[in-house]
């Protein structure tokens, strides 16, 4: 393998800047989400975003884009103003120091998933990691399920800090499904001795490719309980209101099949929900997806997410 560390580049003053809180935090926390694989609901991509704008974010590396990227696969977009091209929008994949609304420092890694060199990728990550004394590393994203929009947002907690997430029901004991840059790199840095924890939050499939406001503010809760920083998410849960509002009336609206196959969802919900004290939460009467059921729902996912970006 090549030098992993030629993948990206140092920013001196965000270098410092990391530096400079070694004396204020004992260990900082990594949380990382990479775009263009599985996101249902934009769940991961939400909470960047909002992350960003409200952590005052430094950059500490840049990743070789150029590199890991592949431009025919996820054009980049460029802005053509009457005669001329005014503006161009690399797909920059960044480290940053952000701040909490406590003023804790943590770092964020997010940008598009790298289409190639995976494992220098990881190798990269975890030297970041161990250089800068990364505590506890968690990433998140969300996965479209069969669950309706009127019932809690679940999640599936995973990695090999789990005492640090909250109770979550089990809805399979085992899938394949297709790999992931952001699954290898939470594979490798637990490879290596490294704590990692991980959210899959669960989106309605039906609702799985907009925005899902809810899923996001999930994510925002469950890292926080698991890391001690303070991610307040007015602005998001504001959306989480809106958002239901929306769904409810386009329901309303349609004399279709959707209204009753979301009741449906309920009572299968309601059923797994009641079966709580069971050690595996795949109850006959609920029908839950069997393992191979779910991998083919993820694969159909990502074919219609790659079809909608041609």
């Amino acid at each position: 393998m090549r030098d992993p560390e030629a993948l990206y580049d140092l920013e001196r003053e965000g270098v410092e800047a990391v530096a400079a809180t070694a004396a204020e935090s004992p260990g900082l926390v990594l949380l990382y989400h990479l775009g263009g694989f599985m996101d249902a609901g934009e769940a991961g991509a939400q909470v960047v975003e909002h992350l960003l704008e409200h952590g005052e974010p430094q950059v500490v590396a840049r990743f070789d884009h150029d590199r890991l990227v592949d431009y025919r696969a996820r054009r980049p977009p460029m802005t053509f103003d009457r005669d001329r091209w005014s503006a161009y929008e690399p797909p920059e994949i960044l480290l940053h120091l952000v701040h909490d609304a406590a003023g804790t420092p943590f770092l964020l890694l997010s940008g598009p998933e790298p289409d190639v060199e995976w494992e220098r990728f990881a190798a990269a990550v975890r030297g970041l990691v161990a250089r800068f004394g990364v505590r506890l590393a968690v990433d998140f994203h969300g996965i479209p399920m069969g669950v309706p929009h009127t019932r809690p947002v679940g999640l599936t907690p995973h990695g090999n800090r789990l005492d640090l997430a909250a109770a979550h029901p089990r809805w399979f004991e085992q899938a394949q499904v297709p790999g992931s840059a952001q699954g290898l790199l939470e594979y490798r840095l637990a490879e290596a001795g490294h704590d990692v924890l991980g959210f899959a939050v669960h989106v309605p499939h039906y609702v799985a490719r907009s925005a899902y406001p809810a899923a996001a503010v999930a994510v925002l809760e469950a890292v926080q309980s698991a890391t001690g920083l303070v991610l307040p998410g007015t602005e998001l849960r504001e959306r989480v209101t809106e958002v239901r509002a929306d769904i409810d009336e386009q329901l309303a609206q349609t004399d279709g099949e959707l209204p009753t196959a979301i009741r449906g969802l309920e009572s299968q919900y309601d059923a797994v929900a009641g079966a709580e004290s069971r050690e595996s939460l795949l109850a006959e009467q609920a029908e839950l997806p069997s393992a191979d059921e779910l991998g083919r729902r993820f694969e159909e996912f990502l074919a219609e997410q790659e079809h909608g970006a041609d």
